[in-house]
């Protein structure tokens, strides 16, 4: 299978369909279509919300959560420290 893999976010090009859906509904703008393909092309701002697998008719995107940023969010609710991920970007905690 050919495509993009990290430790949380992989993308099938075999299967990607290039609909796009991906790069509209991140919120942090990690996907771009080159040559009708999905491609990551920010990963470090990839915060695992999970929006672009739900929202891949493909099945072309798989996402494992809890090891960056939305996990970070979650636990600083439940203990009441700060949200720290440690990605490079101010925007996402």
């Amino acid at each position: 299978m050919i495509g993009y893999a990290s430790d949380s976010l992989n993308v099938s090009y075999d299967l990607c369909t290039g609909c796009g859906v991906c790069v509209e509904v991140c919120p942090h703008e990690v996907f771009l279509l080159i040559d009708r393909k999905a491609i990551i092309t920010h990963q470090e701002d990839c915060m695992e919300c999970g929006a672009c697998k739900k929202n891949c008719s493909a099945s072309a995107i798989s996402v494992r959560s809890g090891v960056g940023c939305a996990s970070a969010m979650i636990q600083s609710i439940f203990t009441g420290k700060e949200a720290t991920c440690g990605c490079s970007t101010d925007s996402c905690c």
